[in-house]
């Protein structure tokens, strides 16, 4: 089958002025070769003094050094509860990567284009986007925690799917009017998605752009972004309603906390569950005796169970069951973190798992046989049975004092 071919000069650009300084936005879509073509032109008309990407810090270091994920420690990863971080951009990376694979570009051409083709001029390279972990936990704080679960499914959905995109569809969107009309249905259907997603890019994008602007004094900045962003950050710009982008970016790099009710909550339920102990004991070493049983084999067994759905070694399911009715009481410590770490320690990952997380995390049989992913879908999976363990088996010694 023919590669489908695209024409450069379809490539959407818009320029806006800050002060003195003209910038030029070329925007792009991720998977398509004429975005990288499109790229190393403009650079090469040399009419630009800077060029500006839309990379944070770590993506950035993903494309300049692609070995660091090699030397990633993911027992620190696991300590520090950056697992779940971790998995989710792997899967959103395999979504791109596989995107990628079939149109038979690598992922972020353009922007590689960008850094090599700066380089070579001699123009510095300016990162304007915020870093990608910072931004999946402000959709995670931003979503109420019912609709969590469904972006876990969406997660897992991106990696499974095996639907095609055509040439024409990508092509459509690029085209401005059908992009801000697709984004705007998106953000009625889903707001507490789209405002962090998209919308605080273009406000922290635009205000990097300000203060590099103002900071530096440069006459004409090349901003090579998505082309979803393009009219958001032009908005943004033209208005002038960023009048302190330092002010700008802090707020927008600041995590929200979580409500003070849902930090309470499970202090709360580990309350009741004890306290539920102490009445059955109170009221026959029996029933205390089954309250204990149903506690550890439910909350152990779900635990286990969801190392085991993650084919973890057998010590590690076994550490599993008897782990998660302990640090279910103590919410300090997740189920998760103790598993995960077990497995690590059994079944250490080798240079080559990290080397293959590109390509193994793009189907669902790869993230299970690589063992890097699969330490990941470990700790989801026994944080998941130990927390449904904990409302199931709550559930059942309640039950056990209303019928004992």
């Amino acid at each position: 089958m023919t590669k489908p071919e695209y024409d450069a000069l379809t490539e959407p650009l818009k320029t806006v002025k800050i002060d003195d300084c003209n910038i030029t936005m070329l925007g792009t879509a991720h998977v398509s070769k004429a975005s990288a073509d499109k790229v190393q032109e403009l650079i090469a008309t040399g009419k630009y003094d800077a060029i500006a990407v839309e990379l944070c810090p770590s993506r950035h270091k993903t494309i300049i050094n692609p070995d660091a994920m090699a030397k990633m420690d993911l027992f620190q990863v696991i300590k520090s509860g950056q697992a779940s971080m971790v998995a989710a951009s792997l899967a959103l990376g395999a979504f791109q990567q596989r995107m990628a694979e079939q149109f038979d570009i690598e992922p972020g051409a353009e922007m590689r284009v960008a850094i090599k083709d700066a380089k070579e001029a001699k123009l510095p390279v300016i990162l304007i986007d915020r870093e990608i972990g910072t931004t999946l936990k402000r959709i995670y704080r931003n979503v109420p925690w019912w609709k969590r679960f469904n972006l876990f499914g969406g997660l897992i959905a991106s990696v499974i799917s095996k639907e095609k995109i055509s040439a024409e569809e990508i092509e459509r969107l690029k085209e401005g009017d059908v992009l801000e009309s697709t984004f705007s249905q998106f953000a009625e259907d889903e707001k507490d998605l789209f405002h962090p997603l998209i919308s605080e890019r273009d406000e922290y994008m635009s205000a990097r752009l300000i203060k590099t602007c103002k900071e530096n004094g440069y006459k004409h900045i090349l901003a090579i972004i998505g082309a979803g962003h393009m009219n958001g950050m032009a908005e943004q710009i033209e208005s002038k309603c960023i009048t302190n982008p330092d002010e700008k970016i802090t707020q927008l790099d600041t995590i929200p906390e979580s409500s003070n009710w849902f930090k309470f909550l499970p202090w709360i339920i580990v309350a009741l569950i004890l306290t539920g102990f102490v009445i059955g004991f109170m009221r026959s070493p029996e029933i205390g005796t089954a309250m204990i049983l149903d506690w550890v084999l439910i909350n152990g067994g779900l635990s286990a169970l969801g190392a085991a759905i993650a084919f973890a070694h057998p010590l590690t399911i076994l550490t599993a069951f008897l782990a998660a009715p302990l640090t279910s009481l103590n919410p300090t410590i997740g189920a998760g973190m103790v598993v995960a770490a077990a497995e690590t320690y059994l079944r250490k990952p080798k240079i080559d798992d990290f080397n293959r997380l590109r390509t193994d995390t793009t189907s669902l049989k790869g993230w299970w046989n690589n063992q890097v992913t699969r330490i990941l879908l470990i700790f989801i999976l026994a944080t998941m049975g130990s927390a449904i363990g904990t409302y199931v088996a709550g559930f059942r010694i309640f039950e056990r004092l209303s019928t004992g």
